[in-house]
């Protein structure tokens, strides 16, 4: 019988998943590194099903999944430490779905399209805060307006907190390319080259460009789309920092010594699995993404906003019911995903209801 596998879960945002999931009533089969601290884990959670795996052993990592098992895995900071996952999915024909916010292995997920395909896996890359809800804005927007050829999606957070994980992939991604869609192609683009303006419940703010699996994902259901922008909210100033930031990075990355140096210092100043915001903190917290969609003449003929809670407890609920949903058969295709094309727009539109993120 096909499970679900939560690999990664003792981390912060793995027990989300876990609570979430157990708590409707699955039967996951929670994996880490730590026979210990998974085990301690199960217990706190009224009994689960363990295994021990990790990244540095790819061979434990495939032991997790038989063919039609779901695989959500949190294991990151992903560029260093999520091939292993995305390999034992794909060459066990199991679905697949991580947490991952990192534009580089987004696109690296896609890069196993076709091999997926074969395998008859779904891969869902990036499906948690970063990028499901800007996907379905998007795609709301696009399915307004029929002569949209070109859609900015803004992610804007009040009072954020922020996991160690979290910090350990902003971190991995400062000397990482960036991408994005233009004029109807997957183009290299660097972080934070363009900065814009939104308005999210009466306020202009602003948004720095980065990487998303919307310029991956939005032309699959709406062919006509020519040209997509991700931005990510933050001060002005900030924002402008940003692209400036990007600029030195990118000439340290082209320099392999240097980046290696850099790299080396960011891993020590930067640890992963260090926590995240409780649960006071995270109540406090708001969420907006925001997509507006242009004709060829750059007018906005549709906006679609939607509003939720924290971007942590987002991420355990979508995942936990894209993993059940997986499970019960409700995917559309096989390959390399977007949300949309992967669940239909209404369905995954009452998914991200259920998560706490609606219109």
């Amino acid at each position: 019988m096909s499970k679900i596998v939560l690999f990664g879960a003792t981390g912060y945002t793995g027990r989300l998943i876990a609570e979430t999931l157990i708590g409707r009533g699955a039967a996951p089969v929670l994996a880490a590194r730590d026979a210990t601290a998974v085990g301690k884990l199960a217990a706190d959670l009224g009994g689960a099903e363990t295994a021990v795996a990790d990244v540095t052993d790819p061979a434990s990592v495939r032991a997790l999944l038989g063919r039609g098992d779901v695989l959500v895995t949190t294991v990151g900071p992903f560029l260093k430490y999520g091939g292993p996952a995305l390999t034992a999915a794909v060459t066990a024909g199991a679905h697949y779905f991580d947490s991952t916010g990192e534009g580089p292995f987004i696109r690296r997920v896609f890069d196993h399209d076709d091999e997926a395909r074969r395998a008859g896996a779904a891969l869902l890359t990036a499906f948690g805060f970063d990028y499901v809800p800007g996907n379905l804005a998007a795609a709301l927007a696009l399915d307004e307006a029929p002569e949209a050829v070109r859609v900015d999606i803004g992610y804007f957070i009040t009072d954020p907190g922020t996991s160690g994980g979290t910090r350990a992939s902003m971190a991995g991604m400062l000397f990482a390319g960036g991408f994005a869609l233009r004029d109807g192609r997957i183009v290299e683009e660097r972080t934070g080259a363009r900065v814009r303006g939104f308005d999210i419940a009466g306020r202009r703010l602003t948004g720095a460009s980065v990487p998303g699996s919307e310029h991956l994902t939005l032309t699959r259901s709406y062919p006509r789309l020519r040209d997509a922008g991700v931005y990510l909210g933050m001060p002005g100033m900030a924002a402008q920092g940003l692209q400036v930031t990007s600029v030195l990075t990118g000439a340290v990355a082209r320099v392999d010594p240097l980046r290696r140096l850099a790299e080396g210092a960011l891993n020590r100043l930067v640890r992963g699995s260090t926590g995240g915001p409780d649960s006071a903190a995270r109540a406090r917290t708001r969420t907006w993404a925001v997509a507006e969609a242009s004709d060829a003449a750059g007018r906005v003929v549709a906006s679609v906003t939607l509003t939720g809670g924290d971007p942590y407890d987002f991420t355990g609920a979508i995942l936990a019911w894209g993993a059940q949903t997986a499970l019960d058969g409700g995917l559309q295709g096989v390959g390399a995903l977007g949300p949309v094309e992967a669940f239909g727009l209404g369905t995954l539109a009452d998914g991200v209801a259920a998560a706490g993120t609606t219109r």
